[in-house]
């Protein structure tokens, strides 16, 4: 007797948390819908069915029998919704258009997001001005594998007053996550691709050099740009200065050791010794720089001369310039590509390999920079020959002056680097 009524209770436990599970990804399956009406571009017209459509599937696993049609229809029909969902998230993402005083597309202005091919493969670009006839600005963002579409329009939108300005989505970040296979990224890949993309703008409009900014590792390949290239670039302006990657990595390593040992964090002190100091070449490259880089950062942000670290990921991903995909790309990038790409770069110091640099060099440096660390942009800047150069400190920020001071930081653009 007690056997039969085992039975049935043990088939009734495992109906419900089948039931349970089922729920749960039923509601996994509906947060790409969910995410549409405020992280996406996708209009109403399009997410409301689908919303609808989610809703009642998600109802029905409640109301369908036998289980099995239970079970079914709703996980089918709402993987369909969550496919659809990143289908049209990636179709409708768009920069948002430059609009005058009365909120009307600006007349003569240039908003747009596209596909351009680079050496035979589709990357994204976003080109803003509120005149195509000013200078073209190259933005080349951090990384390798960072994605700044966003971040550099919240931040330098006032420079659409007077350049062109070309956001680069590079090979494996954020759009061009799968713009190339990844494992076959190089640094010789970064400069032909942004040599492609810059003999592009200047036919396109018309105008003969490019000025170029570089933030972070887009600093770096800044350098290594204008120095093949020179005939091709007005001005360079680096901030976040990288200089030596090795030598940087170090300090930042020893940097998180000493604060370590000052708050007695053990567990962090054991860590760093167990991965011992860079440079690392293995695939676990990008979570091995994360254990001590994100002390650079932590101890930047708690530093009260630092007026903003700029840090605002959920305001950059929400974004219209990113569909569902792109925003997970974002941060495979971060962790993939660097990985790939950063042990080719340990052997780079600016000191010797390009000592001398045949355009003007602006450096726009955050005092309190401890992830590129001020001292070797110093050393760096000291022995370079150039044209014409010029070291501007910020003395509120950390390694993201442009954001940190960002109405500073274009005014020294416009007034020194644009007037000279």
């Amino acid at each position: 007797m007690t056997k039969h009524q085992t039975i049935p209770l043990g088939l009734n436990i495992l109906a419900w948390i089948g039931r349970i599970l089922v729920g749960i990804l039923c509601l996994l399956l509906c947060l790409p819908m969910a995410l549409l009406p405020k992280a996406t571009a996708v209009p109403a017209w399009v997410w409301l069915p689908l919303g609808a459509a989610s809703a009642a599937l998600f109802i029905a696993q409640f109301l369908l029998k036998p289980a099995w049609k239970a079970i079914c229809v709703p996980l089918g029909g709402l993987l369909v919704c969550a496919i659809l969902a990143v289908v049209v998230s990636q179709a409708f993402a768009t920069t948002p258009p430059i609009t005058d005083e009365n909120g009307r597309p600006l007349e003569g202005s240039i908003a747009v997001l596209e596909r351009v091919p680079l050496n035979g493969s589709q990357q994204w670009i976003s080109i803003r001005g509120k005149d195509t006839s000013k200078p073209i600005l190259l933005f080349l963002s951090g990384g390798p594998g960072g994605s700044q579409l966003s971040t550099e329009r919240f931040a330098l939108g006032g420079l659409e007053d007077d350049f062109v300005v070309v956001n680069w989505e590079q090979p494996g970040a954020g759009k061009s996550y799968d713009a190339v296979k990844r494992s076959t990224i190089t640094v010789e890949r970064y400069i032909q691709d942004a040599h492609a993309l810059v003999l592009l703008l200047r036919e396109r409009f018309g105008q003969d050099k490019v000025y170029l900014l570089g933030e972070s590792w887009g600093s770096a390949l800044g350098i290594l740009l204008v120095q093949r290239y020179p005939e091709l670039f007005a001005a360079f302006i680096g901030t976040g200065q990288m200089v030596a990657f090795t030598e940087n990595d170090l300090i930042c390593y020893n940097f998180a050791m000493d604060w370590a040992r000052e708050r007695g964090d053990s567990d962090k002190i054991a860590k760093l010794e167990k991965q011992g100091p860079p440079p690392y070449y293995e695939k676990e490259v990008a979570w091995k720089q994360i254990t001590y880089l994100a002390d650079t950062y932590a101890y930047m942000n708690q530093n009260p001369q630092i007026s903003d670290n700029g840090a605002n990921t959920f305001r950059d991903l929400a974004a219209p310039e990113y569909g569902l995909y792109d925003k997970v790309a974002w941060f495979l990038g971060i962790v993939d590509t660097l990985g790939i790409v950063y042990p080719q770069l340990w052997d780079i110091d600016f000191r010797t390999q390009a000592a001398k640099l045949d355009v003007p060099v602006y450096f726009l440096i955050g005092r309190h920079d401890i992830n590129a660390p001020v001292e070797l942009t110093e050393e760096y800047y000291n022995l370079l020959e150039a044209p014409h150069k010029e070291l501007v400190w910020f003395e509120n920020s950390g390694h993201n002056p442009w954001v940190s001071e960002s109405a500073r930081f274009m005014q020294v653009i416009r007034e020194s680097v644009l007037a000279h």
